[in-house]
């Protein structure tokens, strides 16, 4: 079982502390300079509320994400890391990006029904969509070369049935494959090599 977590919204539709993702992605969802993050405990989540945003964004919680200077020097650390976790193959999936220099989640989907090859994919596709629009020159890493193939094909080549359960799931993945099709972008995408370099920052840790 997952274990609960906190969030806190300085910056949203409803500012506060919010007990679910769901809840609190209400409040940040296409609101410009939205700033929030998740907290172990309701006390460290009053805490930070009150405090000042800058005082927790971009700093990392303890053995979460690994230190910079763990990677070796090829790394570029002002880039986006990215990665999906999935309970069952298909079963509750999720993706997520973390800028890998300060250990901030970036973005955060799910969970819904899918596969990890499906939200490898969506979550570069998400990646490079947050970064033209923000205009951020940086590359991303993918530790998935399906995922990194179909980016290039721009098409998802999933072989999950398309059903009444997963209808939601494909039409997010045709908005991303639209987005592929009618977008340009200079954005470089690299292949994050775990076995020489460990886990991908972004990696849910559920192995």
């Amino acid at each position: 079982m997952a274990k609960k977590k906190y969030y806190v919204v300085w910056d949203g539709v409803n500012p506060g502390i919010y007990d679910s993702w769901n809840d609190c992605q209400l409040q940040i969802k296409g609101y410009d300079g939205a700033k929030y993050k998740s907290f172990e405990t309701r006390e460290e989540a009053e805490k930070a509320s009150a405090s000042s945003p800058y005082a927790y964004i971009g700093k990392k919680a303890p053995g979460k994400t690994p230190k910079l200077d763990s990677y070796p020097k090829e790394v570029v650390d002002n880039s986006l890391a990215v990665d999906a976790a999935c309970s069952g193959n298909p079963g509750p999936m999720e993706y997520r990006g973390v800028h890998i220099a300060s250990g901030q989640e970036i973005f955060r989907f799910g969970p819904m029904k899918g596969t990890n090859n499906i939200g490898e994919f969506l979550a570069l596709v998400h990646g490079l969509a947050l970064l033209k629009q923000k205009g951020f020159d940086m590359p991303i890493y993918s530790d998935s070369v399906n995922a990194i193939s179909w980016v290039k094909q721009k098409k998802c080549k999933t072989k999950l049935p398309r059903t009444k359960e997963t209808e939601e799931l494909f039409r997010i993945i045709e908005r991303a494959e639209k987005w592929l099709q009618t977008n340009n972008y200079s954005t470089t995408i690299l292949k994050w090599e775990t076995k020489v370099w460990g886990e991908i920052p972004a990696d849910f840790g559920r192995k």
